[in-house]
């Protein structure tokens, strides 16, 4: 039986994602923002929490990590790269290891960029990519660490997966990042129907996590840095692309 996700939102703007194997009965978080949402979560499907899968060290991100182990006596797995900000972990895992959920596998991708220690989990066998904060649904996280080459790496390895991947990310920025993207890309079709999309989720209550990898290569600026009219957006026709992408991260930074 394929794996079950379950999205909700934490904080301001946290989304969080359980990740259950109907097999098993295991039950995965990804990142740990917020306690009492988690819980409801639990509570709301029935799923009991085996382990919670960290992407990075940030405190939206692992801040619910102590009492919800004290709570469940779960598992933590974080990236080796973060040991000294998850104190808790019982694993470290890198580029190229692999993390079971019962009878579900992850792929470690390192994914740095957002900050050095980051790391994506590619459920292959379900086509579940859990990005944090590398990719977003219309947008990609801050260069905090480390250099803008560096995340357009991280992003072209994720673009690489195949369209019908879904993609989890860390933050629900949709409309923000949407309206960005039509500022750079206002000619792009399918990003006017996406931009829609988006606001008659906001007035339902909705959130548009998980996206795919194909509607953000048609559609998300920052994995379109390679297209001319990006170029021509932050005037670097003929540009490679990752200035590109560099100047339209830089161009996000301040709008």
């Amino acid at each position: 039986m394929p794996a079950q996700v379950h999205v909700f939102r934490c904080l301001d703007d946290n989304i969080g994602a359980l990740v259950y194997d109907p097999n098993t009965g295991a039950c995965a978080a990804i990142d740990a923002p917020e306690e009492k949402p988690i819980l409801a979560a639990l509570a709301q499907t029935g799923w009991r929490l085996s382990d919670i899968l960290v992407t990075h060290r940030h405190g939206d991100h692992v801040q619910a990590i102590e009492p919800l182990k004290r709570r469940t006596g779960c598992r933590v797995v974080a990236p080796w790269k973060a040991r000294d900000h998850v104190p808790l972990a019982d694993a470290l895992v890198r580029e190229g290891d692999t993390v079971h959920v019962g009878d579900l596998q992850a792929h470690v991708w390192e994914t740095p960029g957002h900050c050095a220690d980051h790391v994506s989990y590619w459920f292959a066998a379900d086509r579940d990519l859990f990005a944090g904060d590398t990719l977003f649904t219309l947008g990609c996280g801050r260069v905090l660490e480390g250099t803008y080459a560096e995340l357009w790496s991280s992003l072209q390895r994720l673009a690489a997966l195949p369209d019908e991947a879904r993609v989890f990310c860390g933050h629900d920025y949709t409309l923000s990042n949407a309206r960005f993207a039509l500022a750079a890309d206002p000619d792009n079709q399918a990003l006017k129907a996406r931009m829609a999309e988006a606001e008659a989720a906001k007035a339902q209550g909705r959130f548009l996590v998980p996206t795919t990898i194909g509607a953000e290569k048609a559609t998300n600026p920052f994995l379109r840095a390679g297209e001319p009219a990006l170029a021509k957006a932050v005037h670097k026709e003929g540009a490679k692309p990752v200035e590109v992408f560099q100047a339209l991260r830089e161009w996000k930074n301040r709008f």
